[in-house]
């Protein structure tokens, strides 16, 4: 389309946003519609980013854990060979991976945190004259104040890691010869041990 003067008159597009003036002093002014727009634009926005975000944390705590579960295991695997066996007692034991009990877990993770750190009955200070296999951030440890006795060694999803002999035990028991060592990563229910962090 041309005007009079034979120039092209610009087609109207139903993508241009047109401004309403303000009555009272003329300035323009966006419409309702548009100011709704724009909210649900940044709703959904705000609500992928928290969606992502929570999927990241997940992640990145699933990584911490399988680099603690091999850095566990290193340390027992030194402790071996040392002592000649892995770290066990009665608690550790009686813990079954195959049929978890998670009443059981912290027992035996402070047993595993007591003979890696050198310490006894949970100290944070080493034991004088014992060798120490690990060291233990505080961020692993519950309870996460330093002036407190260890109650276990603790998952970065807040729980208590589980450990192990029991197929020292009796070969009808755990999954592995020399010990397990498991995250249950938060699982619902407990017992869902495909989405166990697990070192069998």
């Amino acid at each position: 389309m041309t005007n009079d003067k034979g120039m092209m008159k610009p087609a109207h597009s139903l993508f241009v946003i047109r401004h309403s003036s303000s009555p009272a002093t003329g300035a323009p002014a966006f419409t309702v519609v548009e100011l709704l727009i724009v909210m649900a634009l940044i709703l959904i926005l705000a609500g992928l980013i928290l969606a992502t975000f929570g999927y990241v944390q997940k992640k990145g705590a699933r990584s911490r854990a399988e680099a603690e579960i091999a850095a566990l295991s290193a340390a027992l695997e030194n402790y071996k060979a040392d002592n000649g066996i892995y770290p066990r007692d009665s608690t550790t034991d009686a813990l079954d991976a195959r049929n978890p009990a998670p009443s059981a877990y912290q027992p035996a993770s402070l047993y595993l945190y007591n003979q890696l750190a050198g310490a006894s009955n949970g100290s944070r200070t080493p034991t004088a004259g014992a060798k120490s296999y690990f060291t233990f951030k505080p961020n692993q440890l519950n309870p996460s104040d330093q002036n407190q006795d260890v109650t276990f060694i603790r998952d970065p999803f807040g729980n208590s890691y589980g450990y192990s002999t029991a197929y020292q035990a009796s070969s009808l028991q755990g999954y592995n010869p020399t010990f397990d060592l498991w995250s249950t990563a938060n699982a619902e229910p407990v017992t869902d041990q495909t989405q166990w962090i697990k070192n069998w």
